[in-house]
């Protein structure tokens, strides 16, 4: 058993009684009162959700595991090289709860690097795909096309106790997790590259390695594993976690999960954000006829755009009440690889001047950047200027936090997710509407 593994389970066991004693002791606590504006507005908000993955702090941001971003890109050991930490370190971080050492990174990635060669099929089937098929289509078809591979589903149908359940999930987890940058790296060569397709490279670590199939020279390779890293998980609640969640309940295979969860995140109002941003942000480019503005200019075009019904796509945040961690590691990513780049100078401007406007408005609860206001201009900037594409990069980093959340699951035997419906009469009834 690798050390990843048996810590795993030693945390699992450390952990179990803890679930077991707030189900039984303390099952009718109420932690908060639904409203009927809750039930029909998309549960938003409700406390009916557990993860120990991640939590969204309202003025700190996301943290994994207790540590903030900062914290977490700051104690993870990182790549030869490299200012940024192994993805493979960060999972281990994500499985365990604990910052690996450097030997204990070095076998995660072994163990990745053993679990990534695709099947031929998958590419078989990819090919056989239209050329013109979203990006997202492709991913999670190929995803999908791999649940026979499922060690779960072999060891469910063979007969096993529910608590092991968990150990399966993990060798699922591991083996998808392995497999899915080389698949968008494919699927970014095959549609946007002319099927000019770059074999992987088994010395490169995770992020390295997509970069190398992608193409891009070095510093993507950075760019690629703090985008994963920054975009891995974000509580439970946000419709792909919320997915992943929800179908593995049903014991669904790691297969099934993902791929749900990708389907998800392709919505328009979940992952597609990025990119709207992106072609915003050109668009005003464009309008400037590529002219640097003044400080004082950007803030004249900022709020003609609200005076005129518009919003600024990129600010405001639903849970956070600050700037986004996530967009203050890529704005430092950016200030240090790309302080140039006119379409940075454009996020940079905008990073001064549309928080005190959104706040004279005083309509944003939160007028500050969110990590869709900068990913998709450094993705621009190193050439990768394919929109539909970009959220296939968001699919591969919150796999990572959707994985751990899973195996989690299944550890602590979570139960098959089934919330009541109440008809609009039976709410009119509770609101003495007649």
């Amino acid at each position: 058993m690798s050390q990843l593994k048996k810590k795993l389970f030693e945390k699992i066991e450390e952990w179990r009684p803890r679930t077991t004693k707030l189900v039984k002791e303390f099952g009718d606590v109420k932690i908060g009162e639904v409203t009927i504006g809750q039930a029909i507005g998309g549960m938003r908000s409700v406390k009916c959700l557990t993860t120990d993955i991640s939590y969204l702090d309202p003025f700190e941001g996301i943290r994994f595991r207790g540590f903030t971003i900062p914290e977490t890109l700051e104690k993870l050991p990182k790549v030869p090289g490299s200012t940024v930490p192994y993805v493979e370190g960060f999972f281990y971080l994500l499985l365990t709860g604990e910052v690996p050492t450097e030997e204990e990174v070095a076998e995660v990635a072994e163990e990745f690097n053993k679990r990534k060669n695709v099947p031929d099929y998958v590419f078989n089937i990819l090919k056989a795909m239209p050329k013109d098929s979203h990006p997202m289509v492709m991913f999670s078809t190929a995803i999908l096309s791999m649940q026979k591979e499922s060690v779960f589903v072999k060891s469910y149908n063979e007969g096993m106790n529910k608590m092991d359940y968990w150990d399966p999930t993990y060798e699922d987890a591991l083996n998808l997790l392995a497999k899915l940058p080389q698949i968008a790296a494919f699927i970014y060569r095959w549609k946007f590259k002319d099927g000019d397709i770059i074999a992987p490279d088994p010395k490169l670590d995770m992020g390295g390695n997509f970069a190398h199939m992608m193409g891009v020279p070095a510093p993507y390779d950075d760019l690629s594993r703090l985008y994963f890293i920054l975009h891995s998980d974000h509580e439970s609640g946000n419709v792909s976690a919320h997915t992943g969640h929800l179908v593995s309940s049903a014991l669904s295979d790691m297969y099934y999960s993902i791929s749900a969860m990708i389907n998800g995140l392709a919505g328009p109002l979940h992952g597609l954000a990025n990119q709207e941003v992106l072609a915003w942000t050109q668009d005003v480019f464009n309008k400037m006829d590529g002219k640097i503005p003044t400080d004082e200019e950007m803030r004249k075009f900022v709020w003609d755009t609200l005076e005129s019904g518009q919003v600024i796509p990129g600010f405001g945040h639903a849970v956070l009440r600050k700037t986004d961690p996530r967009y203050m590691a890529q704005r430092e990513f950016c200030l240090k690889h790309l302080p140039d780049d006119p379409l940075f100078k454009y996020v940079d401007i905008l990073f001064r001047v549309v928080p005190p406007v959104l706040l004279e408005q005083g309509k944003a609860k939160n007028p500050w950047p969110n990590v869709d206001a900068q990913s998709g201009v450094i993705q621009w900037y190193y050439g990768v200027k394919e929109y539909d594409f970009y959220t296939v990069l968001f699919g591969v980093g919150r796999a990572l936090g959707v994985t751990a959340n899973i195996v989690w699951d299944r550890a602590l035997g979570y139960p098959i997710e089934r919330p009541k419906s109440l008809t609009t009469a039976m709410l009119e009834e509770i609101a003495g509407v007649k």
